[in-house]
């Protein structure tokens, strides 16, 4: 009748009916029965059964006694636990609030305190919802626009989403806040209020000096440069000039101003300036002689006397650009020569006497264009050897800017800045790009260029070109493939290399869709070095002059970027090492690019470290101690910064001594050195990762990070053991090197 699962207080309960319900019916036995014996036996019977439920019911209230004692130190642990709870969120820097069915249940003072005029509505039972559209229409949030445009209303009270984008607003006092919130396993909300000042103000700052520095960079180098520069747009109409393309032409102000016609500008040059007139003077005629002829040049003098040489090019996008430069000097220098030939030969037409004579006047001359031309052989050589050092300076700062716009591309990820980032990260990769192609075409237009001569394993070259250009190709959704080769080939590596990469670079640029094939093919005593793509092609007119600078093809999707270098660095590297260069394409199919190379009997060296499948990738958080020695304080800030993000720990310092002090500080060796080459005075990195090593008894691993080319710093770190990597650097490759070396070190120990 009693079941023992149901509580304590129901079977006690139970129990009582069943006493009372037995009193009753010895009651009306006693009454009905009338006998002694009855009223004994009943008596009897009675108090045997009260007994047993006497007991039973004693027993009941001891276990609901020991049930209540638990009860209260449950009671008793619930309190304490609650009291914890709330000391711990009002501990919390942020603010903090759960929503429990849609309504507010717990928070702590500074989620009530953070936005003024929403207080009044925190308390216990506010709705999600009113939450939101209190938040999303406060006075107290400064600027409205700026909550309005990211719609908090709309993008958080999206009911079915587990988590919604966070919502970053500033109060009028310059905080910043960000509102997230996210929904548990139990549909319950929790609503968090973070404040970012700290890294909004930061990212202001930094932003603002970048653009600042950069523009001023650009605006100071353009201004000064000693030709005039003048471009203009497909409509033609004047979009960028200098003051020396004003000041050569002697434009009055009113023609100088952005949105001046091309026209203007002509009918004021063949008006009152030139004394030949200007050939062109229809912007559209001259367009269509650019696009078929690739350049115009000119030689036109001056109404005031100087000689100007007037050099016209295309533009990628349409529009062209215009170089002015005097060359009066030249032109005199010209006139005199011929003149005095002139003179000489008159003289030996009318007199066989005096041909001794006139022998020793064309000796002279002769020796005159002998030091003319040495002198120009030297201006050549000193103007390689001011951009070799030129190159120095000016990867620097953009190695800085990389760097830099890397570690902000991380802190931009999901934000509305990422595409801005990703856009500036571009235009950099295009100077860098034209930088370096620059400096390639002045190493190469030298008249002392020597480029050494090595035989090396041609597999290399094309395996690292490869790895470089994956993730170009990845980008655009092509597949590159590399044919594997055991040929040796006769070359310089660099230029080979930086050859190789142009034509993999055009490839993946005029192809849409498909693949690019980088293989090589024996022919006797010679290999072809080939490039494969199913891009959309070239012309045979075309490809007769995809080798001049600034020279581009096709047009709409199929165009490519950059400024049309690549194929005239290519050539003229090829030309230098007496390589040949031949293209064969059919528009809509395809283009193969060749290169034909002496083969260099093989040698016996090591195998050449690759990363296989099965090498692990870099691990997410970098746990490691990074010695970073750099003398620009831009470049040190904006790698540490990097290393930073990837979870090392970073000792920076500026020189040799600095980076010792700081050993001798920790009292221990850094897992790997970071240095660059050329430091403060006659500090270099070499003497940085020597004396380390050398200081910590062990040969500590080291890259070598420098905007230096040369051929010795290679063979530098080949014998003291330590990687090259060139500025500016690229993160891909540089984060997997590290975990390499420091992964070989470890295993060596």
């Amino acid at each position: 009748m009693i079941d023992p699962a149901e509580p304590l207080e129901v079977q006690v309960a139970k129990q009582a009916k069943i006493i009372k319900a037995l009193v009753e019916r010895a009651n009306q036995r006693h009454e009905l029965g009338g006998s002694a014996y009855s009223l004994f036996q009943s008596a009897v019977t009675l108090q045997g059964k009260v007994s047993e439920k006497t007991r039973d019911l004693e027993a009941a209230l001891n276990t609901l006694g020991r049930a209540s004692n638990r009860l209260e130190s449950s009671e008793v642990a619930r309190a304490q636990t609650q009291q914890s709870l709330t000391d711990a969120l009002e501990s919390m820097d942020g603010g903090f609030a759960l929503f429990t069915a849609g309504k507010l249940r717990v928070f702590n003072d500074f989620f009530k305190r953070l936005i003024p005029d929403t207080r009044p509505l925190i308390k216990p039972g506010l709705t999600l919802g009113r939450y939101f559209e209190a938040v999303s229409t406060s006075a107290d949030i400064s600027p409205r626009d700026e909550a309005d445009r990211l719609n908090l209303a709309g993008g958080m009270l999206r009911r079915e989403a587990e988590a919604a984008p966070p919502f970053v607003f500033a109060l009028k006092n310059d905080r910043w806040f960000v509102i997230t919130y996210r929904r548990t396993s139990n549909n319950n909300t929790v609503v968090l209020q973070t404040e970012i000042t700290a890294i909004v103000r930061s990212n202001r700052l930094e932003k603002t000096r970048l653009i600042d520095a950069q523009e001023h960079f650009l605006k100071a180098a353009f201004d000064n440069m000693p030709q005039g520069i003048g471009t203009f747009s497909a409509d033609g109409t004047l979009l960028l000039a200098n003051a020396r393309f004003a000041g050569l032409l002697t434009l009055p102000i009113q023609l100088t101003p952005v949105g001046t016609s091309f026209g203007q500008i002509i009918e004021h040059l063949n008006a009152k300036v030139l004394i030949g007139a200007f050939p062109h003077d229809n912007f559209d005629g001259l367009m269509r002689y650019l696009r078929r002829a690739g350049n115009l040049k000119l030689r036109e003098r001056h109404c005031r006397g100087p000689v100007l040489d007037i050099d016209i090019h295309p533009l990628p996008g349409g529009g062209c650009i215009v170089n002015v430069m005097d060359v009066t000097a030249e032109s005199q220098t010209t006139e005199e020569l011929e003149n005095r030939v002139r003179a000489r030969t008159s003289e030996l037409t009318e007199a066989n006497a005096a041909l001794r004579r006139q022998y020793e006047e064309q000796a002279r001359v002769k020796e005159d264009l002998r030091l003319a031309k040495g002198a120009v052989e030297a201006a050549m050589s000193s103007k390689t050897r001011f951009f070799a050092a030129a190159s120095h300076d000016l990867l620097q700062p953009i190695n800085a800017a990389k760097l830099m716009i890397s570690t902000l591309g991380d802190m931009a990820r999901g934000t509305e800045l990422a595409e801005t980032v990703k856009r500036l990260d571009g235009s950099f990769q295009s100077m860098e790009t034209l930088l370096h192609a620059l400096l390639d075409i002045s190493r190469l237009e030298s008249t002392d260029t020597k480029l050494p001569i090595t035989d090396f394993p041609l597999d290399g070259v094309m395996q690292n070109v490869a790895e470089d250009m994956a993730p170009l190709a990845a980008e655009k959704g092509l597949r590159l493939d590399v044919v594997p080769s055991r040929l040796w080939v006769r070359s310089d590596r660099r230029y080979l290399a930086r050859s190789l990469q142009n034509l993999v670079n055009n490839a993946i640029q005029y192809t849409l869709r498909g693949r690019i094939l980088v293989g090589c093919r024996r022919r006797g005593d010679k290999v072809v070095l080939e490039v494969w793509d199913t891009g959309i092609g070239i012309s045979k007119r075309d490809q007769e002059r995809i080798f001049r600078e600034f020279t581009r093809v096709g047009n709409g999707a199929g165009a490519g970027q950059g400024m049309g270098l690549g194929l005239s660095i290519v050539q003229r590297a090829c030309a230098h090492l007496g390589h040949r260069v031949a293209v064969r394409s059919k528009p809509g199919v395809g283009s193969v690019f060749s290169i034909e190379l002496p083969v260099a009997e093989a040698a016996e060296t090591a195998p050449r470290p690759r990363r296989s499948p099965s090498d692990p990738a870099p691990a997410a958080e970098m746990d490691l101690i990074v010695l970073l020695v750099e003398n620009d304080p831009g470049v040190l800030f904006a790698m540490t910064q990097k290393l930073e993000s990837w979870g090392a720990s970073v000792l920076a310092c500026a020189s040799t001594p600095a980076a010792l002090a700081l050993i001798d500080e920790i009292g221990m060796s850094p897992d790997i050195i970071l240095a660059d080459y050329q430091l403060d005075g006659d500090d270099t990195g070499l003497d940085t990762i020597r004396e380390l090593r050398a200081r910590a008894g062990v040969e500590i691993p080291a890259i070598m990070i420098t905007a230096n080319q040369e051929d010795g710093l290679k063979e530098a770190g080949l014998a003291n053991r330590f990687s090259v990597v060139t500025k500016p650097v690229n993160l891909a490759r540089l984060r997997p090197l590290i975990d390499w070396k420091t992964r070989h070190a470890a295993a060596a120990e």
